[in-house]
């Protein structure tokens, strides 16, 4: 495990050391799962549930904010099971879907979700006209209730394709008073007012939290990155971690930010064991 700078070293140290009281919150895609060409095929890392039952009885919560709809995180990582499971320590599972908008814990088995923003409607008619003049017809299109994301990655020049579509979208999500979140390979539709950084400052309150992890891999994970800034700037105890690998490298923006930038999935699940072995021995 290698840290970005000396006080990034002391940040993970202060979080073991008081790592009862530290919610553990974690993107799906690139964190928790390895990023696929098909998004309904994505599945959680093998070694994860295990992992977050023995995270769950180090720390005070373990969460995933992601934007994925809550009951596909919740069918894709088999996290309802995760949740029965973390039961015995008396700890919960929080999952926060479609950036927040939407609400799950192991305690509370009903998905809370608000209505879909009024504008979608009218964008998703529009879509396929935005497609066809970006060159762009073929591109997946996966709707999430709440949102719309189009991925490039199954076109031929995916870069280059989404660098073509992203000014359409965003004329057309400006247009419905939607806003876009550009990310890897994807753009995603959705209604202003709510993104991760809420999420993680709703869950560190409502926990009463002493410390605060977080790990992410792309852009829409900037403003979860931007609210544990300011935990830290409040006297909270707490670790930024970005999941990057060669082929899907983190952003320079979460690089920048990070004190901890780890090999993807793999990564993030041996800084998780390091963290339970050093939280138990301490």
């Amino acid at each position: 495990m290698e840290f970005t700078s000396a006080a990034a070293r002391r940040r993970y140290d202060d979080i073991v050391a008081v790592a009862k009281d530290t919610v553990v919150a974690l993107d799906f895609d690139g964190t928790l799962s390895p990023i696929v060409e098909d998004p309904d095929s994505a599945r959680i890392h093998h070694d994860a549930p295990d992992l977050l039952v023995d995270l769950a009885e180090v720390v005070r919560a373990v969460a995933v904010i992601t934007g994925r709809p809550a009951r596909q995180a919740l069918a894709l990582g088999g996290l309802d099971e995760v949740g029965d499971r973390m039961g015995g320590s008396g700890r919960e599972l929080f999952l926060f879907g479609q950036y927040g908008n939407e609400r799950w814990s192991s305690t509370n088995r009903r998905v809370v979700s608000p209505r879909p923003p009024p504008g979608l409607s009218s964008f998703l008619r529009e879509l396929p006209g935005i497609l066809r003049r970006a060159d762009a017809a073929e591109a997946y299109v996966e709707e999430k209730g709440l949102a719309v994301a189009v991925h490039t990655r199954r076109l031929p020049e995916p870069e280059v394709a989404s660098a073509r579509l992203l000014p359409g979208l965003r004329d057309a999500a400006e247009r419905h008073d939607l806003m876009i979140e550009p990310g890897r390979l994807v753009a995603e539709v959705r209604a202003p007012g709510m993104h991760k950084g809420i999420a993680v400052r709703t869950l560190a309150d409502e926990v009463g939290a002493a410390g605060f992890v977080f790990a992410g891999d792309d852009l829409g994970d900037l403003e979860a990155f931007a609210a544990v800034g300011e935990l830290r700037d409040a006297g909270l105890a707490t670790l930024l971690v970005c999941s990057s690998s060669p082929d899907a490298e983190g952003p320079e923006e979460l690089v920048e930010l990070a004190d901890v930038v780890v090999p993807g999935p793999d990564g993030v699940l041996a800084l998780l064991r390091q963290l339970v072995d050093d939280a138990r021995r301490s």
